[in-house]
């Protein structure tokens, strides 16, 4: 049975649960995320001790990539919503390239969203909003190597219109508040 891309995810964070894993690596399978680059957002994992670490196209000049007006636009949005939600500056609310760790992975394995832009955008500004930490680190992206977007320009925006709509609402998948203490 096809559950999407959030089902997918949902179902190997439980598996790494079930299997004692500290953090998974989420990547998308188009090929545009440079494996090398794992270990960037490992070092910052462990560095900031954040709960999420994404890697952005648009942190630094060396890993920006051109993008349309339309999703331009979008993103903009986007990004403007996750920085406020997370509390600090995100340039990439939509990257599919991220660490995950416990114990937000323990919550993702739980409840994870199974619709476009939920796997990327949502689970972020949702995290953000109920105080785990993420952090950005920029992160260099390739051309992509396989398949096709799976949506226009136009439709682009009209699901970043719905996503908006749905986590100003709360609409979306619910976190327990994580407790904050020094450590974090």
């Amino acid at each position: 049975m096809n559950l999407g891309v959030g089902g997918a995810l949902q179902s190997g964070f439980a598996y790494a649960i079930e299997n004692g894993f500290e953090a998974v690596i989420q990547i998308d399978g188009d090929g545009q995320h440079p494996s090398a680059e794992i270990a960037r957002l490992i070092d910052a994992a462990n560095k900031s001790n954040a709960d999420m670490v994404t890697g952005s196209r648009f942190l630094d000049a060396s890993t920006s990539m051109d993008v349309s007006m339309p999703r331009r636009l979008g993103m903009h949005l986007l990004r403007s919503v996750a920085t406020r939600s997370c509390k600090t500056t995100i340039t990439d609310a939509s990257s599919g390239f991220r660490l995950i760790r416990r114990p937000l992975l323990t919550e993702f394995a739980k409840s994870f969203p199974s619709h476009y832009l939920g796997d990327t955008f949502e689970a972020l500004v949702i995290s953000g909003r109920r105080n785990y930490k993420v952090v950005e680190v920029p992160a260099p992206f390739s051309n992509r190597e396989f398949g096709q977007s799976s949506s226009s320009s136009w439709w682009s925006l009209l699901l970043v219109f719905r996503a908006l709509v749905v986590t100003a609402l709360g609409l979306h998948f619910q976190l327990p508040e994580k407790s904050l203490n020094k450590a974090d």
